[in-house]
């Protein structure tokens, strides 16, 4: 990864969190000190939950493993993946604050985004850009921006046929542009540099069960992203795409990622339509609603395509359910912690 610049102040620093993946030790994090040691870091470690990871010293961290998803969820555990982005779920789970899932930037969830008409200077808000001539006032107050997706360059977020078809292709592009994803349209969220208000949509940011034998791998941050677009579409809440972007430094194995991918790729092709053609009822006005209402949807039409869909619904329902354990009401946050958060044993932290 290249060495970012330090910024002068940071933004949202007390609001924001950093959740980062891992099975290994955190060295690169060295690179990442000036932006990310003002923030408080939650680290999931995927694997091996007795081997020891080492955090460079002078991080604000909390590091939790499969024990510790265990020890909090109990039975509800069983809704969160051993493997891939799917695990870090878990600390979407227990964060308080605003998510993001790896670089400097989360300007973008602090200004509107506009999905109902597209502004040709993309993003009207930012410095030295506004609303062009025939933009309608009315909309120019815009929506709330629940997730802010960003880009990378080097190493191109391929799926394994792209892979092995453009193994040395770069991705070389870099544009100055941030995006409203307009309203009623898909996009493929990746994890690697995410970041999304709690608040707004925290609840609908589950990454699904991409478990080993799952038939349907490395589609967990892209399951996430449909799930949340529809429901931002929903409750008139939106996407922005573009800047920040991040050096990607390694590839995946393209043979290894097709046999994961193999399933998917079929699926994927009922799937879209499926997510297409969703109308949410308009009683359901909160997230936990509508995704409880989407659950059933995928149990109804895509179950008959594969029973991996009748047990992801069925996790679907019980991510909300934790969700709602983890996460009382505001109005009831003087009241105890959940007795299951209350059993966790403090996590290694630096000094």
């Amino acid at each position: 990864m290249a060495h970012p610049i330090t910024p002068l102040s940071p933004p949202l620093k007390g609001e924001l969190d950093i959740v980062i993946h891992t099975i290994k030790n955190l060295d690169f994090l060295e690179m990442w000190r000036p932006f990310l040691q003002p923030y408080h870091l939650i680290i999931i470690q995927d694997g091996d939950p007795y081997k020891v990871i080492k955090v460079p010293n002078g991080f604000d961290y909390k590091l939790y493993n499969r024990n510790n998803v265990d020890r909090v969820l109990g039975p509800k555990a069983r809704c969160i993946s051993l493997m891939g982005f799917a695990y870090s779920c878990f600390d979407f789970l227990v964060s308080k604050k605003c998510i993001f899932t790896i670089d400097d930037d989360c300007f973008n969830l602090l200004t509107p985004s506009t999905p109902l008409f597209f502004n040709t200077l993309y993003d009207p808000y930012r410095d030295g850009a506004d609303f062009i001539h025939g933009y309608p006032f009315s909309l120019r107050e815009g929506v709330s921006t629940a997730i802010s997706h960003g880009l990378w360059l080097n190493i191109p977020d391929y799926d394994a046929p792209t892979q092995l078809v453009k193994p040395r292709e770069r991705s070389t592009r870099y544009v100055d542009a941030v995006m409203t994803i307009p309203k009623g349209t898909l996009f493929p969220m990746s994890g690697m540099n995410l970041a999304f208000d709690r608040e707004l949509i925290g609840p609908a940011m589950y990454f699904g069960l991409m478990d080993y034998g799952q038939p349907f791998g490395r589609y967990d941050y892209m399951w996430a992203g449909w799930c949340a677009k529809v429901i931002c579409d929903h409750l008139n809440l939106e996407v922005k795409t573009g800047l920040p972007y991040i050096w990607r430094s390694k590839a995946s194995n393209p043979f290894v990622n097709l046999k994961k991918e193999y399933d998917g790729i079929y699926l994927q092709e009922e799937i879209i339509p499926f997510f297409q053609s969703i109308v949410l009822p308009k009683k359901c006005t909160t997230v936990q609603e509508c995704y409880v209402e989407l659950s059933k949807l995928v149990k109804v039409n895509l179950g008959y395509v594969d029973h991996y869909f009748q047990q992801l619904g069925d996790a679907m329902l019980t991510r909300i359910e934790a969700w709602e354990e983890l996460n009382p009401p505001k109005e009831a946050s003087s009241a105890a912690e959940p007795k299951s958060l209350k059993k966790e044993e403090p996590s290694p932290k630096s000094k």
